[in-house]
C-alpha cells in the first residue's frame, strides 16, 4: 500500500538516454495522450519541470456512501500526492522539460533503469486518469458513441460492467481494471501496479482502482463491493465518452 521512497534524481544525460534508446520523440506522444485532464497542470520551477497535483473535482466528501471522505483524503491527500512528489523530484535535473507524464512513463517503461520513475510518474498519470473518472450524482450509464461502442464491443451495458468488474476484482495484488478503446472497439484489460494500457497501444477510457488503498478502510477486503459500489454509482459517463477523442 505504500508509495515508492523518494529516490535520487536522474540526470538529464541518463533521462535522454533511456528516452532515446527506447526511441520516443516526446512530443509525438500528445497525441495518444489526448485524454481528459490526464497529466495535470503543468508548472516549471527554476531548478526543473514540476507536474502540479491536480485539484479533486469535487469535495472530499462527495462521492459518499461509496467512498468515504476518509478514503479520499487518504487516497488522494496521501498516495497521490506522494506520486506526484516523488516524479517531480526524479524529473528536477531534466531540461527541456517533458511533454507530459504519459510521454515520461512511456519512455521509461522501456528502461529498467528508470523503474523508479516508471511507478510513480504512471501512478501520477492512472490515479489521476481515476479521480477524473468519478463523480457524485453523473449519469447511470453512457448515451451517444460511447454507448453505441459498449454494445457493439459487448453487446449490452450490463454486459461491459459485469467483464469489466470480473476483471477488476481478479487482478491479483494490486493495479487496475480498463475500459480500453483497442483499434476501433472497446476491449476489458487489467494492469498491474504501475502498468498502463498506453505502454500496448491502448487508450484508456475508464478505470477502477483496486489498489487497496483505494477501498481498504470501506470495505477491507470486499473489493467486489467496491467494485461495483463504484461502477453503479460513480462512474462520470460524460467524461467517459469525451476520453474516446
Amino acid at each position: 500500500m505504500t508509495s515508492e521512497s523518494h529516490p535520487a534524481s536522474l540526470s538529464r544525460r541518463e533521462f535522454m538516454g533511456f528516452a532515446a534508446g527506447a526511441g520516443l520523440v516526446l512530443s509525438s506522444l500528445s497525441a495518444m495522450s489526448g485524454l481528459v485532464g490526464l497529466s495535470g497542470t503543468e508548472a516549471f520551477a527554476a531548478d526543473g519541470p514540476v507536474f502540479a497535483l491536480p485539484p479533486l473535482p469535487y469535495a472530499e466528501n462527495a462521492l459518499e456512501p461509496h467512498i468515504s471522505a476518509r478514503t479520499v483524503s487518504f487516497h488522494y491527500g496521501k498516495h497521490t500526492k506522494a506520486y506526484y512528489d516523488n516524479a517531480n523530484e526524479l524529473l528536477k535535473a531534466v531540461s527541456p522539460a517533458p511533454a507530459s507524464l504519459s510521454a515520461v512513463f512511456l519512455a521509461a517503461g522501456k528502461d529498467p533503469a528508470a523503474l523508479a520513475l516508471f511507478n510513480n510518474a504512471a501512478q501520477a498519470f492512472n490515479h489521476t486518469f481515476y479521480w477524473k473518472g468519478l463523480t457524485p450524482g453523473g449519469p447511470k450509464a453512457p448515451a451517444g458513441k460511447l454507448a453505441e461502442l459498449i454494445t457493439a464491443s459487448f453487446g449490452d451495458f450490463e454486459a461491459m460492467k459485469k467483464e469489466l468488474a470480473a476483471a477488476s476484482v481478479s487482478q491479483f495484488g494490486s493495479g487496475w481494471g480498463w475500459l480500453v478503446l483497442d483499434g476501433g472497439a472497446l476491449k476489458v484489460v487489467k494492469t498491474l501496479n504501475a502498468a498502463n494500457p498506453l505502454q500496448n497501444g491502448q487508450k484508456p477510457i475508464l478505470t477502477v482502482d483496486v489498489w487497496e488503498h483505494a477501498y481498504y478502510l470501506d470495505y477491507q477486503n470486499r473489493r467486489a463491493d467496491y467494485v461495483k459500489a463504484a461502477l453503479d454509482n460513480l462512474v462520470n459517463w460524460d467524461v467517459a465518452a469525451a476520453n474516446l477523442g
